[in-house]
This record gives C-alpha cells, structure tokens and sequence, in this order.
C-alpha cells in the first residue's frame, strides 16, 4: 500500500507534517492521508501540530473533511492543531466555508512553531 506523502519531522516536541504533494484529491490518498495524521493523537499521543500545506495547490472537500476529524481528536486529547503556508487559492477554501475560525493559520512553519514557543531561526 503506498503511503500518503508527508514529511514529518520534530521540533522540540512539536510534530510538523508537511504535504510534499501539490493536489490532495483522490479518494484513496485522502484515506491514507486521514489513517497516517490520526495515528498521531490517536497511538503517538502527538499534542502539538503543525501541518505545512507550502507544496499544496489543490485540496478536495473530502481532505477537509480529515482536517476537522484530526482537529476533533486533537481536542479530545487537549492537542493543538495549526495550520501554515496556504496559498490563496487553497485558504479561500476554509474562507467561503467559515472553516476558517475552526482553525488556526501562519504564514510559514517558523511562524507557527513559534506559537508553541519554539524558536527555528
């Protein structure tokens, strides 16, 4: 089974998870997609998030979908969530579904590490 293509790496406790492909659509991708982020709360009890959409052209409603079921599970366990580097034209997206107030968005990954109080640079 082909994994989803994500980058993760540790910041001083603080998990960023970087899409590396430019349009998350498919149906199975997003599956696998939503399987690998739940792991995080879910079996790796990761509280601090950060998912770097820089390389993401294109997501489908299905993809938000998973970003709401991860903010859930996040909540549950008293995990924050935040998102950094969406272009335009992904953000209108949570724009004209008010999702933008669900959650939290930087402009790049050191700007959103920050928020956890860990320094990059």
């Amino acid at each position: 089974m082909a994994k989803p293509h994500l980058l993760i790496e540790d910041y001083a406790g603080v998990a960023v998870v970087t899409f590396t492909d430019s349009s998350i659509l498919d149906s199975k991708s997003i599956e696998e997609l939503g399987e690998a982020l739940y792991h995080m709360p879910d079996h790796q009890h990761k509280q601090k998030l950060v998912l770097d959409f820089t390389h993401v052209k294109l997501l489908s409603s299905q993809t938000i979908g998973v970003l709401l079921t991860l903010q859930k599970k996040m909540k549950a366990i008293k995990g924050t969530l935040v998102m950094c580097g969406l272009r335009k034209e992904v953000m209108k997206l949570f724009t004209i579904t008010n999702l933008d107030r669900e959650f939290k968005f930087y402009k790049d990954d050191a700007a959103a590490l920050e928020s956890f109080g860990v320094r990059v640079k």
